[in-house]
């Protein structure tokens, strides 16, 4: 299990949102690519970059910033945001991004997904999954749909999801901690790879999913806590070592 700081990127800022609200954000700096040189410095093995604006738009927004990111990073990029095309997610892996992230298409357009399974394989996809009370969300957290999440989950683990990253909304950027109940329910009834998102507060909320039996566990997204300083990343990832993460 890893440990994944988030850039999440609004008009060119480094920022973190409320809830996923787009009118409740808090910048946290001017300068993206440099924020994610830092943590790739402070020992992160991959980092996590969303482009909100392209979330919230349906198309990508901040692709030069990204291209940069790639660049000169030498940890795996993982990208989400915006990516509703195939197009969009054949640019994005060709221009150096590891594996992108889609979430909303995966409702209102689940061809392109099923398709991107296809083409590209399994591990470059990852299924966002954004829920509240049980019921999934869409683009950028502004729809809440009736589907129901297992059913969701059940339905692209037929069809060969491996990677899902699940994020209870109503926690994220609250720093009240994650809703280990619902991580330990996915883990226990599905055998895709799971990324913890949303909540993060105290070096416990990760390492309380850092145990031997939890094998589908990939890692926990770390986004206001870093921020904040709630969390010292370094710190932070000694203690995964000598718990043997």
């Amino acid at each position: 299990m890893i440990a994944i700081p988030a850039i999440d990127l609004k008009s060119g800022k480094v920022v973190r949102l409320r809830q996923g609200n787009a009118e409740n954000s808090t910048v946290y700096s001017d300068d993206p690519v440099q924020m994610a040189q830092l943590w790739e410095r402070k020992g992160a093995k991959l980092l996590h970059v969303v482009d909100l604006d392209g979330a919230f738009s349906g198309k990508s927004v901040h692709t030069k910033i990204i291209r940069e990111i790639a660049r000169t990073l030498m940890i795996p990029v993982e990208l989400g945001g915006g990516l509703r095309s195939l197009e969009a997610i054949d640019a994005a892996l060709n221009f150096g991004i590891d594996r992108v992230v889609l979430g909303s298409a995966a409702v209102s357009e689940p061809r392109i997904v099923e398709e991107a399974l296809r083409r590209f394989s399994p591990e470059k996809i990852i299924l966002g999954v954004d829920a509240r009370d049980g019921k999934i969300a869409t683009h950028g957290w502004q729809k809440l749909t009736e589907t129901s999440l297992f059913d969701f989950l059940r339905h692209w683990e037929t069809l060969g999801i491996r990677h899902v990253i699940y994020t209870d909304i109503s926690r994220d950027g609250m720093l009240t901690g994650p809703n280990a109940e619902a991580v330990l329910q996915l883990a226990e009834n599905f055998s895709f790879q799971i990324i913890v998102s949303g909540g993060i507060a105290t070096e416990a909320d990760v390492l309380q999913f850092c145990r031997s039996e939890l094998t589908t566990i990939e890692g926990v997204i770390l986004g206001k806590a870093l921020y904040t300083k709630a969390i010292d990343f370094e710190h932070l990832i000694r203690k995964m070592e000598q718990r043997q993460c």
